[in-house]
């Protein structure tokens, strides 16, 4: 696995601290913008680091409100959702209209593609697991529906959860290898799912039949992804469903089928370019993944990543 790395804003100059800081934030998590209360006295530190196909993170701060607002949203490469675990002091946590007040223990989830802001009083510490949407999505239907709402992580699942990851925090995580790492995140993964269940039953009756449907959708594009000729009208046609309704069932996730199928397409190419020595090039990638134009690819890649194809091989292959 690959080491932790470490940024501490002790040291650095008063006039830079926060400018220091908010670029480590985002570079750790996601586009965000902190506002300390007191800049004077405002220290901070982030440890980070990968583990398989999850990011993972602590933060330690002073007072401070932290917000990822709709120009960040825009900004963002990658949609993932937040599992944050504070492990000391508390936080508010809002998004989508509601509240989560967590204290040490606790746990909620936020989601990247929408705005959402926290809040911290005092001195805290936070777990932070950043989880890629479409591998949540395979465990929690529609996971966006539990954002902001506060898990206590003392007891049942979402207690062993907390407990699990705080423990897999301290006890050396990042010298496990790949094989380790994919079983542990599955484990993480149908945790989390036991510890929302309850959660999403008591909204499930509304929405119980729309959560099927997209869950069929889905599943057929992921078997289909390298077909070149998968379109909406094609899916639509294949799910027995009138494309407005498909779109329709979509559009509470705020993202279009096209749009699913494209950055799906590109996450797995990634996948491909960050393997080590690769056999394929980088046209047969993109080609074996549906792509029928390497220009076209290129640019979506570059649109999505922020660097070309050969540039995020090249820096996944140091």
């Amino acid at each position: 696995m690959n080491p932790c790395e470490t940024f501490c804003t002790a040291g650095i100059d008063r006039r830079y601290k926060l400018q220091y800081w908010n670029e480590v934030a985002c570079n750790s998590f996601t586009p965000i913008v902190s506002d300390p209360d007191d800049v004077r006295s405002f220290d901070g530190t982030i440890i980070r680091g990968t583990f398989g196909e999850l990011r993972m993170g602590v933060a330690r701060s002073g007072a401070q409100r932290v917000r990822h607002l709709r120009t960040h949203v825009a900004q963002t490469r990658e949609a993932r959702f937040f599992l944050q675990v504070q492990t000391e002091g508390e936080s508010i946590n809002r998004q989508d209209g509601r509240e989560a007040r967590i204290s040490a223990g606790g746990f909620t989830l936020c989601d990247t593609t929408r705005p959402y802001e926290m809040q911290f009083h005092g001195d805290n510490a936070m777990l932070v697991v950043g989880i890629p949407h479409t591998l949540l999505r395979r465990h929690i239907a529609f996971p966006e529906r539990v954002v902001a709402i506060a898990m206590s992580g003392q007891e049942g699942p979402s207690g062993l959860l907390s407990h699990f990851l705080c423990n897999l925090w301290s006890r050396g995580w990042q010298d496990l290898d790949a094989a380790a790492a994919e079983r542990i995140t599955r484990v993480i993964l149908e945790l989390l799912s036991a510890a929302y269940a309850e959660v999403l039953s008591t909204t499930a009756h509304q929405s119980s039949i729309a959560t099927a449907h997209r869950m069929r959708i889905i599943s057929w594009i992921e078997e289909h992804l390298s077909d070149p000729d998968l379109t909406p009208a094609h899916v639509a046609v294949a799910c027995r469903m009138t494309p407005r309704y498909m779109h329709r069932i979509f559009s509470q996730d705020s993202e279009t089928v096209a749009r699913y199928i494209l950055r799906r397409r590109l996450e797995e190419c990634a996948r491909s370019l960050r393997q080590p020595n690769p056999t394929q090039t980088i046209t047969a990638i993109s080609f074996a993944m549906g792509f029928n134009s390497a220009t076209h690819f290129g640019r979506a890649f570059r649109s999505h990543y922020g660097m070309s194809p050969r540039e995020f091989q090249r820096q996944h292959q140091v």
